[in-house]
């Protein structure tokens, strides 16, 4: 049933369906209304709530069936209009129960709010006295987390600012050993130039001094271990510029925390000094539902945790890259100066046997140039030996060309022929072993002559080297930086 005072036109204005919610067929719709009203009466009345001419006209939009479609007019066309009298009696608006059943609803209702305002009073009241104590309380325990909360924050507080001095002093300590570990490579930039200024000297050294001995090898060595411990020194460089920056991102976090805790300790005190009688205090509508919150307190402790973990996992690698650099200074110091003291060692010897050899060669150029004046009597005497056989073979064969005019039998190959004949083949011999040997002498001078201009020429070239590895070289390498140099103290 109805509230009283609805407009109840969907129960009573129109008729009730029979059986089923269709149209009434048109026969029957025909027969129903043969009323004396003129065609045109219903449709022009628009205020009433059931205006047949709308409803006929809604259901004629059934569409037609294709090839079923009838041809002859429709009969809902010939509907007349209803009269006026039918009309109020269909519209009646209510009935005598409906009049009765809204008074005792109304009856009712009063009633039953009477009753649930008595309750309301009553749990009201208890409400008020519970909703008192319960605000007490929540206060009080909100009032404890804040007090917990700001005992959290001064405790992590402390912690942060403790980490951050261990962290600055750490950073300090690491920026003095970078300090001293650049000192120390820049003071080997003076034995690595010494070293290859040495190379470069010796590679003016001429004809076969230019070996590759035990020096050049040393001071190869020496140029290679300069430039490992550079080497080394600049990634250790390196390694401490990105330790510093480390330290200082893990400095940078723990002060930012620093920072906000500082904020939030002074947030939270103030709001656990807040009473209902304080300053200052206000509404602020829609606070409660803004959720500005980024962390829990597990999330928030392991933010600091974790700030504090990296800190001193800087710190620990920052400490234990001190050390190694301490302990690279020390052994690019003991490299570098090993190898300098063998370097100079291998120039003492080669330049005792670069002298030793000088000497030697001198006394072979001396021996030489003697040989040589001994070679130069031996072709004279040679030449004139050849000069001296002249003579008698001129005798032996003028004796064979007059024996040849000897007449008719006289012409005998008797003894004296045939040893006239065996004398000029034996003079010839002569000459031609003499010329033989002249050619050997003057050979052998040629050959001493070419040994004298080496023995020269070496002795020169021994005397360079000797000049190059004795003044160039070892008076470069008078002078090499000391340790506590080496190690980066000034």
């Amino acid at each position: 049933m109805e509230m009283a005072g609805s407009t109840l036109t969907a129960t009573y204005t129109r008729p009730k369906s029979v059986g089923h919610n269709f149209l009434p067929s048109i026969s029957t719709m025909t027969a129903s209304y043969k009323s004396h009203a003129p065609p045109h009466a219903l449709t022009q009345s628009l205020s009433l709530p059931w205006r047949p001419s709308t409803y006929y006209k809604v259901a004629q939009v059934n569409p037609t069936l294709g090839k079923y479609q009838r041809s002859f007019p429709s009969t809902l066309d010939k509907i007349p209009p209803l009269s006026a009298s039918n009309r109020t009696a269909l519209f009646t608006r209510y009935t005598p129960d409906d009049w009765f059943k809204s008074n005792v609803t109304n009856y009712r209702t009063s009633e039953s709010w009477r009753n649930s305002a008595e309750r309301l009073r009553a749990d009201t009241a208890r409400l008020v006295q519970d909703k008192d104590q319960l605000t007490f309380r929540t206060q009080q325990e909100t009032s404890k987390n804040l007090g917990e909360r700001v005992s959290d924050i001064t405790f992590w507080k402390s912690e942060i600012q403790h980490e951050i001095e261990n962290q600055i002093a750490e950073t300090n300590a690491l920026l003095e050993v970078k300090k001293r570990l650049e000192r120390a490579l820049s003071e080997t930039e003076g034995p690595l130039q010494t070293a290859q200024e040495c190379l470069y000297h010796r590679e003016r050294r001429a004809g076969i001094d230019l070996v590759h001995d035990d020096v050049e090898r040393n001071l190869l060595k020496e140029v290679d271990v300069i430039k490992s411990c550079q080497e080394r020194m600049r990634r250790h460089i390196d390694k401490s510029v990105q330790q510093l920056s480390n330290n200082r991102a893990a400095q940078h976090e723990l002060e930012r925390d620093h920072s906000d805790k500082y904020s939030a300790l002074r947030i939270d005190s103030r709001c656990h000094v807040l009473r209902n009688t304080s300053d200052g205090i206000a509404y602020h509508r829609g606070v409660e539902k803004v959720d500005a919150t980024v962390s829990v307190p597990e999330t928030w402790a392991k933010f600091s945790d974790d700030n504090l973990l990296r800190s001193q996992s800087e710190r620990a690698a920052s400490a234990k890259l001190r050390d190694d650099i301490e302990n690279l200074l020390n052994i690019t110091s003991n490299e570098m100066w090993t190898q300098f003291n063998n370097v100079n060692v291998s120039f003492t010897n080669r330049i005792a046997e670069t002298a030793d050899a000088k000497n030697k060669l001198q006394m072979h150029l001396a021996k030489t140039l003697q040989e040589m004046f001994s070679t130069e009597q031996t072709i004279a005497h040679i030449k004139r030996a050849i000069a001296e056989k002249d003579s008698p073979m001129r005798v032996a064969q003028t004796r064979l060309d007059e024996r040849t005019r000897r007449p008719n039998v006289e012409l005998c190959r008797d003894p004296s022929q045939l040893r006239l004949a065996g004398e000029v083949m034996t003079i010839d011999d002569t000459i031609n072993i003499l010329k033989s040997r002249l050619r050997e002498a003057e050979d052998t001078l040629q050959g001493l002559v070419h040994t004298k201009a080496s023995l020269e020429h070496d002795l020169s070239v021994k005397a360079n080297s000797l000049f190059i590895d004795q003044e160039k070289c070892m008076g470069m390498r008078k002078t090499f930086p000391s340790t506590p140099r080496l190690v980066g103290y000034s």
